[in-house]
């Protein structure tokens, strides 16, 4: 593999996704040490998101070349994976506008769970919509030895390229949008839910009493119940303002990590980058569901013309990652 996946002069506005595929330390470090040095080699500005553990392989064997690099641990910034394109990838970008940027992007790691592993395959899928045209390469590394086929065979199909055995190969099961479909999958809440039918803007208050309420319950910290009382607020207010019938069902429960607020109405979300896109300087209105995405744990989405579902969960043992 070239320069650590570099293949020469860099074309102005052409993104690149490789996924790199390794098999333990040395593997991981040589694939994406020369990466890094190579960008900063050419005064390129570089960015690392990748968990705890591979954050402090990296820094270490970067040595000093570490204090010129944003090192951010993923399982923080990017516990909700609708998170990452507009706080950590596009916040990174955009702060570097016009310039080529390097980011190395770890999203999928073997501690995910099975819960949080299908909005990390569209949010794969997705970062290449988001970054069409933009002079910037992102890394994405996936672990064979930790995770199953499943995500193997998903993050051929989300990247165009993949970095393996010390090759660079072209994937010929690139599909990202019909990944974005496999995992746009229904959403069930429990029999036991709490409920609450909104029909107007004049129930907010209800909304966020409600939502307070059963949150604070369930076990919820009381800034974390503030957080999904705001969370509540945004999904429902969204179902009032952009939906033909203008209603909403409002649903919460919980299990043994999270408590999780639910919302259905009858619209369908057709942007798939919704709430993942930051919002421009001076905009007004359309940073709901963004804001849903920063404050949770995670959200999950369904749609379909006949309706749409979001769920956001907010961990009972934590505060919301920034």
């Amino acid at each position: 593999m070239t320069s650590g996946g570099d293949s020469g002069t860099r074309s102005r506005e052409r993104f690149e996704h490789p996924a790199l595929f390794y098999s333990g330390d040395e593997q991981y470090l040589a694939g994406l040490v020369p990466f890094v040095r190579h960008g900063l080699e050419r005064d390129e500005p570089v960015a690392v998101a990748v968990p705890g553990r591979q954050l402090g392989l990296l820094r270490d064997a970067l040595g000093a070349d570490a204090v010129h690099v944003q090192l951010t641990d993923m399982t923080v910034a990017g516990r909700n994976p609708g998170r990452i394109i507009p706080g950590v990838l596009r916040a990174f970008a955009d702060r570097h506008a016009g310039r080529p940027v390097r980011i190395i992007g770890e999203p999928i790691w073997a501690g995910r769970s099975s819960r949080e592993y299908p909005a990390c395959a569209q949010h794969e899928a997705l970062i290449n919509a988001a970054f069409t045209g933009r002079d910037v390469t992102i890394v994405c590394p996936y672990d064979t030895d930790g995770l199953d086929e499943v995500a193997l065979s998903d993050a051929r199909a989300t990247h165009p390229v993949l970095w393996e055995d010390g090759r660079v190969l072209p994937s010929d099961g690139y599909a990202p949008d019909a990944v974005v479909q496999q995992y746009n999958q229904p959403l069930e809440s429990p029999s036991g839910a709490a409920e609450l039918a909104v029909h107007e803007v004049g129930q907010l208050s209800a909304v966020r009493r409600f939502t307070v309420a059963e949150a604070t319950r369930r076990g919820l910290a009381p800034e974390r119940a503030q957080d999904l009382e705001l969370i509540a607020t945004e999904l429902v207010t969204n179902s009032l303002v952009h939906t033909e019938a203008a209603k909403a069902q409002l649903h919460l429960w919980d299990d043994d990590e999270h408590v999780v607020c639910e919302v259905r109405d009858g619209g369908h979300l057709t942007d798939p980058l919704v709430g993942r896109r930051p919002a421009a300087p001076h905009q007004q209105g359309g940073r709901g569901l963004l804001l849903v995405n920063h404050l949770a744990d995670l959200v999950r989405v369904h749609t379909t013309p006949d309706g749409t579902t979001i769920q956001a969960l907010c961990r009972k043992d934590s505060r919301a990652a920034g």
